[in-house]
């Protein structure tokens, strides 16, 4: 498999007052297209900073970070945009759904800002959702919907631009255990389906649904192991 992702000697450094915090202190890690990745790590191991870095939120304070063979520190402000909304899918805790807008609207948001025209959104809409097996609710605003489909219309607003990969942070950290794992059924799916999984969690048996585990401590890779 060809890689996606290569991460050389990455640090992380922010200035809180008159401290330095080294949030990642030499990562080097690669990510191969269609792999489906778990990262774990206590809080305050650089799980989310790492997360922020991978999905061209933030740039290294030094080193080297290669998306699909492009250098990203050096993209201008434009192409990361393009990058973050073509390239990579964000699934997040919390939905992150429009309350006004139903299922369908939402997932069409990312092609709108992709200027895609209106034909092409309603049938990439629809596939996004059958996908995710919430076809039947695509007119259902998110008060009008279980958390569990409130996620797979997130899952399916990600998938909508059929990215190089899907970014989850905590995806089932809102639910219940048995609708987490309904949840980790769809991801499943969507990796059967030839799409590249990075999954961050704590949670041990979330993590095993990878084919990878990274675990995180203190801003260094700790272990790194095929599951």
């Amino acid at each position: 498999m060809a890689e996606l992702i290569e991460i050389k000697d990455v640090k992380k450094i922010y200035h809180v007052g008159a401290e330095d915090v080294h949030a990642l202190d030499g990562i080097t890690l690669t990510m191969k297209k269609n792999e489906y990745l778990a990262i774990m790590g206590p809080s305050g191991s650089g799980k989310s900073t790492l997360m922020n870095l991978i999905g061209c939120l933030d740039t290294p304070t030094s080193g080297s970070y290669r998306f699909n063979d492009r250098e990203v520190r050096d993209l201008s402000d434009d192409e990361l945009a393009r990058i973050r909304n073509k390239e990579i899918g964000f699934v997040f805790q919390t939905f992150n759904l429009l309350p006004r807008a139903d299922a369908a609207h939402n997932v069409e948001l990312p092609l709108i800002y992709a200027g895609i025209p209106r034909a092409d959104r309603r049938r990439k809409v629809e596939q996004a959702l059958e996908a995710v097996g919430l076809a039947e609710r695509a007119r259902h605003r998110p008060s009008e919907l279980s958390g569990g489909q409130r996620q797979r219309a997130a899952i399916a607003r990600a998938l909508v631009n059929e990215p190089s990969v899907i970014l989850a942070d905590e995806p089932t950290g809102n639910l219940d255990s048995k609708t987490g794992e309904e949840i980790m059924q769809v991801f499943e799916k969507i990796h059967g389906a030839g799409n590249t999984i990075i999954l961050v969690t704590h949670e041990e048996y979330i993590a095993r649904h990878s084919g990878r585990i990274i675990r995180l401590r203190d801003g260094l890779v700790e272990s790194d192991v095929s599951v």
